[in-house]
């Protein structure tokens, strides 16, 4: 009877593992679906004039890779977008059955990328060993509803000397149809010294 006993608990455990990992490749594809496309601001900027019109593109690469899924994010005032003023490549896993990261990165020479969003092409001789990690800089991201994630940095290890801060801070929200992303500056002293003060930057998917 013991035997039997062990088995069932074994079978229950083994499925429970499984449909455990398939709801974390689950919320995965569900919030790479939300990030993938073409963003903006220009709402949020007509109603409050604190914020900028800024458009945001994320496109997914390297979709051969089994180690996590790979963006391109690009990052423009409205009215100068031929000159981004952040690149990056993002990496975003399943960190555990709670928790998804976005691990941030640089890489060379980026405005010699600009509109790899809509042409991949362009970034044909970008590879993940030519990109630089920016440490303490992940992003933890969590399922807080049926069609909503939230995350956020941890503690200061995400570095910024912009206009005298020490290290910098993000939080977001992601829905089916928007972002919002709220980064920060801050000083020695906690004090913010750069990034909107009343909230984030609400980017509606066009």
């Amino acid at each position: 009877m013991k035997k039997y006993i062990f088995f069932f608990i074994v079978l229950f455990t083994s499925t429970f593992t499984f449909a455990q990992v398939k709801d974390d490749v689950n919320d995965l594809s569900l919030l790479v679906s939300y990030l993938d496309g073409n963003f903006n601001t220009l709402e949020q900027s007509k109603a409050d004039t604190n914020y900028y019109h800024i458009v945001l593109h994320m496109k997914t690469i390297w979709k051969e890779r089994t180690d996590g899924v790979w963006m391109y994010v690009e990052q423009a005032v409205g009215w100068k977008q031929d000159k981004p003023y952040r690149q990056r490549i993002y990496k975003i896993s399943v960190l555990d059955e709670n928790t998804i990261i976005s691990e941030v990165y640089t890489f060379e020479n980026p405005l010699k990328y600009t509109g790899a969003w809509k042409d991949e092409n362009l970034i044909s001789d970008l590879s993940p060993d030519k990109l630089t990690k920016r440490e303490g800089c992940t992003v933890y991201i969590q399922k807080t509803g049926s069609d909503t994630f939230e995350g956020e940095t941890r503690g200061k290890e995400c570095q910024s000397d912009l206009a005298g801060a020490k290290y910098a801070s993000s939080k977001v929200t992601i829905k089916p149809d928007m972002f919002i992303s709220w980064d920060r500056g801050f000083d020695d002293k906690d004090e913010q010294v750069w990034g909107a003060e009343k909230g984030g930057y609400i980017f509606k998917k066009e």
